[in-house]
């Protein structure tokens, strides 16, 4: 591949990590569609090293007040951040665990281009129920641990492409009440340990295995996805009261119908 080709591939998970589109299908299916040779999880990791860095970025506040709840203390600030490090905590144990179970299946199978299609089609007409029937009256300061578990449940299935981390998290938020921001800055904040996590256990892989790691491309790759991905983020939470769901929704749908005829 050439260095324009990890360039676009970066631009792409940057676009599409955090908008509930699915970023590992459209990782997936890029070299499938413009020809090239599949870039293999390696430079995967290294966008979704890039998606990280700018979420951090954006959401440095609401990192900042959950590491506060590691800190020794008392007050209102400890125990908020306390509170929302047990909820990312609980949150990010179920895509953990199947993520370890279907490592080997996610790596193979799970990137055939119709099961995909089916994903993005199923998944994107859940997420459009949940936009239009969600009460969408919560905010996220009444997160429960009860909406704590379920959306990490839900987080749990994204280890199938096509599924959408962004996406299922946005949707589960929204079937218990919580409004769009809300249901997006939680489905944001989810994401750091779910993505940190997948990212250091796939180093570690690669610093013990017998292939070269490709360094340089991999850095291409991750400075392509952090800028697009915090230009994605602010624009999309920008608009996302204007616009709700509505676009993704047609966008998965238009997707997962092209990819069945273009796969079949």
């Amino acid at each position: 591949m050439d260095l324009i080709h990890f360039i676009i591939l970066g631009i792409v998970q940057g676009i599409t990590e955090f908008l509930p589109i699915s970023s590992s299908a459209h990782l997936i299916l890029a070299p499938h569609v413009f020809g090239w040779e599949d870039q293999g999880l390696h430079h995967d990791v290294a966008a979704h090293v890039g998606t990280l860095a700018a979420v951090c970025w954006f959401l440095r506040q609401e990192v900042r007040a959950v590491l506060i709840g590691l800190m020794p203390g008392r007050g209102e600030a400890a125990a908020h951040g306390r509170r929302m490090l047990g909820f990312l905590v609980v949150g990010t144990l179920p895509v953990v665990a199947s993520g370890l179970l279907l490592r080997d299946t996610v790596a193979g199978t799970f990137r055939e281009p119709l099961l995909i299609a089916g994903t993005t089609l199923f998944y994107g007409s859940l997420l459009g129920c949940a936009d239009y029937f969600g009460r969408r009256v919560r905010e996220q300061a009444a997160l429960s641990w009860r909406d704590a578990i379920i959306i990490g449940l839900a987080q749990g299935l994204a280890v199938v492409p096509g599924t959408s981390r962004s996406g299922i998290t946005m949707t589960a938020a929204l079937f218990l009440g919580l409004n769009r921001r809300a249901a997006v800055h939680f489905s944001f904040l989810l994401s750091i340990p779910a993505i940190l996590l997948a990212a250091a256990w796939e180093t570690l892989h690669m610093l013990t295995g017998p292939d070269l790691v490709p360094w340089r491309t991999m850095a291409i790759v991750t400075t392509a996805s952090a800028v697009t991905a915090y230009i994605a983020i602010h624009y999309f939470v920008k608009f996302i009261d204007r616009t709700g769901m509505g676009p993704y929704v047609i966008y998965r749908l238009a997707l997962g119908t092209g990819l069945l005829i273009f796969f079949w």
